[in-house]
């Protein structure tokens, strides 16, 4: 196969995801020779307020998307959690691997669990999804934005600023970072994003060959999982930056998938689950039966409170 180049972000998170996809590729593709070129997006430039209040979507994939458009690289390696609804006509997701853990999970100054944190204690995160369901549990909590990358956002909170930080437990897994966990948040205390613990490979569509080598580390099951679970965000013409979220798992041939919408405020939530076959079909219902129950008329809210 000829040589091709990857682009990712240049975090040392991103960088070790990309690796394990290339050497995965390697795998499967022996001798294949893969250059990599890392990219700045506006998500990675903009780090003084918060993700909601930058704005768009695709805040972290839209310049590498860019140079997948523009031909000056072959693929990309994305957090799928990152990747908005729909993407840029030409370009595919050609292989989503095996997921790795979609928990969020705690970490702490102290070693406090979530119940443990003492009443006005700090919490550090980016989302709007997961301050949502902090203040679902613990109204009494103080929750703060942070932003910077994983080793960051531990040192911020570690220098006081925060009494406790929120985070994807697969960032840190990846990165062997297990020890740091305090608290692996249960998904009744905390669904998370959609796509969490996945990655997505993205290609050009018309890129014949490459799209065969992806296939081969491509995961279905876990493939299906996420499918259903955009389906559900596309619904809602959702990304990262919103107080949404998702997460199907799959038995056989049924698919059982979870949907959640909430006030920022962590004061309405919005959740349902539903089971079926057909992963695009069982993303639209769900959104639908949210829809009716109020979500629709909850996110624009949030919408017009973010552009505001």
């Amino acid at each position: 196969m000829r040589p091709l180049v990857v682009g990712t972000r240049k975090s040392e998170l991103a960088l070790t995801q990309t690796n394990w996809v290339v050497n995965r590729l390697q795998e499967v593709c022996p001798g294949l020779d893969v250059s990599l070129e890392k990219i700045v997006t506006k998500g990675d430039r903009i780090l003084n307020v918060t993700l909601s209040k930058v704005g768009g979507k695709g805040l972290f994939v839209k310049e590498i998307e860019q140079a997948l458009l523009d031909g000056r690289i072959d693929f990309a390696v994305h957090s799928m959690k990152d990747m908005p609804a729909v993407m840029p006509k030409g370009l595919v997701i050609g292989a989503i691997p095996v997921r790795e853990n979609p928990h969020d999970c705690l970490i702490s100054r102290d070693g406090s669990t979530l119940s443990d944190l003492p009443s006005g204690a700090v919490v550090g995160t980016s989302s709007l999804r997961r301050q949502a369901q902090i203040l679902a549990c613990r109204p009494d909590l103080t929750v703060e934005p942070v932003r910077g990358n994983l080793g960051t956002r531990i040192s911020k909170m570690k220098n006081g600023q925060f009494d406790a930080i929120i985070l994807a437990a697969a960032g840190l897994s990846r990165m062997d970072w297990q020890e740091k966990i305090n608290q692996e948040l249960s998904f009744d205390q905390m669904l998370p994003a959609v796509g969490q613990g996945a990655l997505a490979i993205q290609c050009r569509e018309d890129d014949r060959e490459l799209l065969e080598a992806l296939q081969k580390i491509n995961h279905e099951e876990t493939a299906r999982a996420v499918r259903a679970e955009r389906a559900f965000l596309q619904s809602f013409q959702g990304g990262c930056h919103l107080p949404l979220a998702g997460y199907a798992a799959v038995t056989g041939e049924r698919v059982r998938l979870t949907g959640l919408v909430a006030q920022p405020d962590g004061k309405k939530i919005i959740k349902a689950t539903m089971e079926g076959q057909d992963e695009w079909a069982l993303g639209k219902q769900l959104a639908n039966k949210l829809a009716d129950e109020g979500a629709a008329e909850l996110l624009a809210t949030v919408r017009e409170g973010l552009v505001g």
